[in-house]
């Protein structure tokens, strides 16, 4: 039934029947939110000088048209004239584009026009239409030159138009480049609208016999809120019984209702025959796979880069990108299946892909397989074994790609298809390839965990770009692969029996990638290598590797290089022919006793990791430290040299040799001193100094240091530790620091014994630095994590990361470094033009179970108010109004955060000692105007 009533017949008509009134209301249920969205974009009764043309799209059978029907019922008595234009799609592939130009002149101005041609319709219609007030709906348009025709431009009508286009094409609409269509994507209907349509579908309202509550609710899954499906579903059960609905339902499962797959395979229809491809590829196999995956399987698989087809399923909404993801309506996805099922509805072996286990099982059990099987990727339920010869694959002449996920067999293969272009088997059971198995056209070969020798070399691979053997524990050698001249990258992973690796790895022009991490046994590597476009190399782990290769020539390419936990001793001089290098991480590199001068030589080293690497030390010079200014390393902005056995000695070379670096690492390790020449390193912010327990002298810091933790060092003087609470540093803001001590610095504003303090402030939040002081209850050390409240105004506004503290520490810290303070939630609560009273609470939680009377207290709490930047007659310590609080009264939250102790029952004494609300006699630090100065 035509939903769509002209303004003519609806005036003429003012009786509507009963009918058609329960059709419409049951039609729209579940297209409310579409239908107010688009009411939105139209603008009616807001924009009415302007032309505006709003399109509707999604997948068929999704609601596009009933919301269209709704709207142009609802508001076509706004117009001079309007027209419900419907069937675009298939109007225009029987009668052409003038038939519809045609349509449109004698609904919207009543002249039955014969137009020679497209191109002569254009005209009178601008004409026709230009001064008149009309709303256009043009439904299911599939073709940009169908809205060329018969909606070109906003200037082809009067003012106040308004143009509804619905499309399964979401690109259609922003191909329509002399329009801006602002669209609305109609999503499917959630459980409770999905309900609701479909009882009053299939019982004729929405009270529902409860013994239909199970069907009903497997109804719903199987159209997963498509309306379309929910209609025809119900009306196909109205008045049936539970048995009928239970037979019908299963029909559903097994094979799709023939409307809902010919209104879904319209998008199919109009695809190109390698867009046809890439859809039932994805539909039989990909979806919920990452659309990275797919892209690259279908690239390797097909021969050809699919991401413009990808993108184009996306435009008509045949598939989704959920998040990086492939994803499909459950319809559209059963609607592909059922294409391919029918190509042999009897024998799948006849069918262009097999995916369904059952199948798979057949086709290989009977040997029922055959040329016209492509693709066939293999996931059996754990307690299936397939019973084959393992010839089975030699009718599969045409088969491209073969995946195997989890299966077993008998036997492993005798024999592989030459047209393979992706072999992907985990567990491949057998200890080589078939011995007829040419794979000239092969891609990609993903033989992770199988029990794979490889005793001889390998040839004919010349198509092979990517190979992976991880965790293939029979792997012995790697033998001559120069017979893989395009591998772009090789997965050596978790090979843990691995030996030797063929030195013929080390001249692949074309390699990449190369990783080797976890072979645990590879003692024999390439002695040289000249990997012209390798970007990544991983040798981590390889726990049996004491040497690194010469590097023969210039690699512009490789940025990355992992050495960490291998045995390797020594870094060849020519590491500097690794100009593209940005990263090198040797960290646990025990073996490492030193590092060459040529490493400095690295024009774009940007990172050096060398943590718990022992025995290590920089060789400055070959021929000594007269040269010094010739090994200036000016790229490295990290330094990681953590656990290094770092001495008084050799530390001022490190600021000599990396004089950019931006971040440092040298915590626990033995030096006494950290030098003066530090403060030469200009772009320095973050040192990091933890358990460094011989440090006792910080004689400067870098100009622009923002960020110092010198967590358990232990010796520090205590004119280091001045210092490090110099007004002169932290007074420029942004600062972030740790370190022992016991004292809040004498210029800060207010600092109070406990673990709370307040301020009161008005017009704009000012800029502070906070200090909290923390102690134990016990003379044991503590480590723990503590996290800051801030309340305005007795709400809770905002709060600090958890942090790792240790007793008898200070944290210095800029507060707005530590937390973003977004303006929408301190204009929710802060008072305009009044006085804003703040409290920050400071709450620690030791990171392991101990006895509650142990834990760790914050002993002192002290707040600056940075003098730049900031009004300081809007700032105050004492309470402008003298108001006094019960803080647990405010906050009972705070009671569950402490522990409860035995020395008073008081309300404002149970907020406990460990935040320090209360002195040690339990009397509240407040003073009586609640001030707490």
């Amino acid at each position: 039934m035509n939903m769509c009533l002209s303004t003519r017949l609806l005036k003429k008509s003012p009786i509507i029947s009963n009918e058609f009134l329960y059709t419409l209301q049951i039609t729209l249920l579940g297209c409310n939110l579409g239908f107010k969205e688009v009411t939105k974009l139209l603008r009616i009764g807001v924009d009415d000088d302007k032309v505006k043309m709003v399109g509707i799209h999604g997948i068929g059978g999704i609601g596009k048209t009933t919301i269209a029907c709704a709207l142009y019922n609802s508001i076509a008595d706004r117009f001079e004239a309007s027209c419900f234009l419907s069937n675009v799609r298939e109007k225009a592939s029987k009668n052409g584009l003038v038939s519809l130009q045609e349509s449109l002149l004698l609904e919207l101005v009543g002249e039955d026009v014969k137009l020679g041609g497209v191109n002569h319709g254009i005209p009178i219609i601008k004409r026709r239409l230009n001064q008149k007030k009309v709303l256009l709906v043009l439904d299911d348009v599939d073709n940009l030159q169908q809205l060329r025709a018969i909606a070109g431009g906003t200037d082809w009508f009067g003012s106040g138009s308004r143009v509804i286009i619905t499309t399964r094409d979401k690109h259609l609409l922003r191909s329509h480049i002399d329009v801006k269509v602002k669209s609305y994507g109609v999503k499917e209907l959630n459980k409770v609208e999905a309900l609701e349509l479909l009882s009053w579908n299939a019982f004729k309202g929405n009270k529902v016999d409860p013994s239909y509550a199970a069907l009903l609710n497997r109804a719903i899954r199987y159209a997963n809120g498509l309306p379309l499906a929910l209609t025809i579903i119900g009306s196909n059960l109205l008045g049936k019984s539970l048995d009928e609905w239970e037979s019908a339902l299963e029909n559903y499962e097994q094979r799709p209702n023939r409307s809902i797959q010919e209104m879904l395979t319209v998008s199919y229809e109009g695809l190109e025959d390698i867009q046809k491809e890439i859809f039932l590829d994805i539909a039989c196999f990909f979806v919920g796979e990452k659309l990275e995956y797919v892209n690259n399987m279908l690239m390797h698989g097909r021969g050809f880069n699919p991401e413009y087809g990808i993108g184009v399923l996306i435009q008509k909404s045949l598939l989704m990108d959920k998040h990086g993801h492939a994803a499909m309506h459950d319809l559209v996805t059963e609607m592909g299946r059922e294409i391919v099922r029918k190509e042999s509805e009897v024998e799948p072996g006849n069918r262009s892909r097999l995916w369904f286990y059952d199948d798979i099982i057949h086709v290989l059990e009977e040997d029922m397989g055959s040329e016209k099987t492509e693709i066939m990727i293999i996931d059996l339920p754990e307690d299936e074994e397939v019973y084959w010869t393992g010839e089975e694959f030699k009718k599969m002449k045409n088969l491209k790609i073969l995946k195997v996920t989890n299966a077993k067999f008998s036997t492993g293969p005798k024999h592989l298809p030459n047209t393979l272009r992706v072999l992907d088997w985990e567990g491949y059971p057998s200890p080589c390839l078939p011995p007829d198995f040419r794979p000239r056209k092969l891609s990609m070969m993903n033989l992770p965990n199988s029990s794979l020798k490889l005793d001889n070399p390998l040839k004919n691979f010349r198509s092979l770009s990517h190979m992976n053997f991880e965790g293939c524990e029979t792997l012995v050698q790697l033998p001559d692969i120069s017979g893989v001249p395009n591998l772009t990258e090789l997965c050596l992973d978790d090979c843990t029996s691995l030996v030797e690796v063929h030195d013929s790895i080390g001249f692949l022009h074309k390699l990449r990638k190369l990783s080797v991490k976890g072979c645990t046994s590879l003692s024999t590597f390439p002695h040289s290598i000249n990997l012209t476009s390798l970007e990544t190399l991983s040798l981590w782990g390889c726990s049996s590797l004491r040497n690194f290769p010469e590097i023969l020539g210039k690699m512009e390419f490789l940025e990355d290089v992992d050495l960490g936990s291998s045995a390797i001793e020594a870094l060849p001089h020519s590491i500097q022919n690794l100009v593209g290098l940005r990263r090198l991480d040797l960290i646990s590199c025990n073996w490492l006793s030193q590092l060459p001068s040529s490493i400095f030589l690295l024009p774009k080293l940007e990172s050096l990791e060398a943590e718990y690497c022992k025995g290590c030390q920089i060789l400055i010079n070959y021929e000594g430290q007269e040269n010094m200014g010739s090994i200036v390393s000016s790229k490295v902005k990290d330094l990681h040299f953590r656990s290094c056995n770092v001495s008084d000695e050799f530390l001022p070379i490190y600021f000599t040799c990396f004089p950019n670096i931006e971040m440092l690492h040298l915590g626990a390790n033995n030096f006494t001193t950290l030098p003066s020449c530090i403060k030469d390193c200009r772009f320095l912010t973050s040192v990091y100094l933890d358990d460094c327990k011989q440090l006792q002298h910080i004689t400067a810091l870098p100009p622009n240091i923002k960020t110092l933790s010198a967590r358990n060092c232990i010796s520090l003087t205590s004119h280091s530790t001045s210092m490090l609470l110099s007004q002169e540093i932290h007074e420029v803001g942004g600062t972030h620091f740790m370190f022992p001590g016991t004292n809040i610095p004498g210029w800060f504003d207010q600092h109070k014994e406990g673990a709370s303090l307040s301020f009161w402030f008005r017009k704009k939040f000012p800029e502070i630095a906070l200090c909290f002081v923390f102690g134990g209850l016990d003379k044991e050390p503590r480590k723990f994590e503590v996290k800051f409240h801030v309340f305005i105004n007795g709400k809770p506004s905002f709060q600090g990361n958890s942090f790792k503290m240790l007793t008898d520490h200070v944290f210095l810290f800029d507060l707005q470094k530590e937390v973003e303070l977004p303006s929408y939630q301190l204009d929710q609560v802060v008072l305009e033009n009044e006085w804003n009273h703040v409290e920050i609470h400071c709450l620690p939680s030791p990171t392991v179970l101990e006895s509650s009377l142990d834990m760790a207290i914050v002993k002192w709490s002290g707040v600056h108010v940075y003098k730049q930047g900031n009004n300081m007659d809007d700032v105050s310590f004492c309470n402008p109004q003298h108001r006094t609080y019960d803080l647990v009264a405010r906050y009972p939250w705070i009671k569950n955060q402490f522990v409860l102790t035995n020395e008073t029952s008081d309300s404002n004494a149970m907020v406990m000692r460990t935040i320090g609300m209360t002195s040690e006699n339990g009397k509240s630090l407040e003073g009586e105007d609640g001030n707490g100065s």
